[in-house]
């Protein structure tokens, strides 16, 4: 870093340098040059390419947060249906947290995730599924319950880092100061008389560079803005679980309320 500096430092003294001593003895016209159009081009490039590389990050981020998102959905579902394979005792246990987790994840956590930040509630339930477990130990369905289970707490993991925000503050900061340089030297570049068609052009620049660094900010947070990830996944599997549960039990059975906490005695 401090190597980049020092070396961006030195080659612009040394530009200056040059143009002041040793130009005038290589161009007899001192006035002859690059305008500031001249130099405005390879700024608008410099501004886009940037832009241009971080959204892909921010859409990739936002991309890996659907496909876990999903995955844990799919792996909540996979579970249930192999506990359908165990006793009634165990069945009713998994099904039972299962629908309690779901609730958890749909109404506490991914408010939370909107702000980057997971939450202990749906822990609760998972923690509750692997001690359920422990009676089936030895039995074939064991591993492919553990399986089931490994595969959501992988997902939720995952789903949990790309709630964060993947681009750094000084990174989006830079892009802004960068965004603000251009348009600023395009103004000034601009004809002061019959530039309205200039002016027009100019205003549609702004609008584009402006809307692409909100598209990368909102993108950035997968669960929070405009463009979104939905629990709707999620929100499928609790509707699945609640609907296979309720065909051997009473809702009054579920040991969680609505919002996925646990009921009190």
């Amino acid at each position: 870093m401090v190597l980049v500096i020092v070396v961006a430092v030195l080659a612009l003294c040394a530009g200056l340098a040059a143009n002041r001593f040793l130009r005038p003895r290589l161009m007899s016209d001192d006035d002859a040059g690059m305008a500031v159009k001249d130099l405005v081009g390879p700024l608008l490039t410099l501004t886009v390419l940037l832009l241009a590389f971080v959204l892909v990050t921010a859409a990739g981020s936002y991309g890996k947060a659907e496909v876990a998102a999903r995955g844990e959905a799919r792996a909540l579902d996979q579970l249930t249906e192999i506990a359908e394979y165990t006793p009634q005792a165990e069945r009713q246990r998994v099904q039972a947290d299962t629908v309690c987790y779901a609730r958890a994840v749909r109404t506490q956590e991914w408010s939370a995730m909107a702000g980057g930040n997971g939450s202990a509630a749906p822990s609760v339930w998972s923690t509750d599924v692997r001690r359920s477990f422990r009676d089936l130990e030895g039995k074939p369905v064991f591993g492919m319950l553990i399986a089931a289970d490994n595969k959501r707490s992988d997902e939720r993991e995952e789903r949990l880092t790309q709630a964060t925000a993947s681009i750094p503050g000084p990174i989006f900061w830079f892009l802004l100061a960068t965004l603000t340089i251009t348009v600023v030297a395009l103004a000034v570049c601009l004809p002061r008389r019959n530039n309205r068609g200039q002016i027009v052009a100019l205003t549609v620049i702004t609008a584009l560079l402006t809307a692409t660094l909100c598209i990368i900010r909102d993108v950035d947070r997968p669960f929070d803005g405009l463009i979104n990830v939905e629990p709707t996944a999620i929100s499928e599997v609790e509707r699945q679980a609640t609907r296979d549960f309720l065909v051997h039990h009473e809702a009054a059975d579920l040991p969680c309320d609505a919002n996925g906490d646990r009921r009190t005695a």
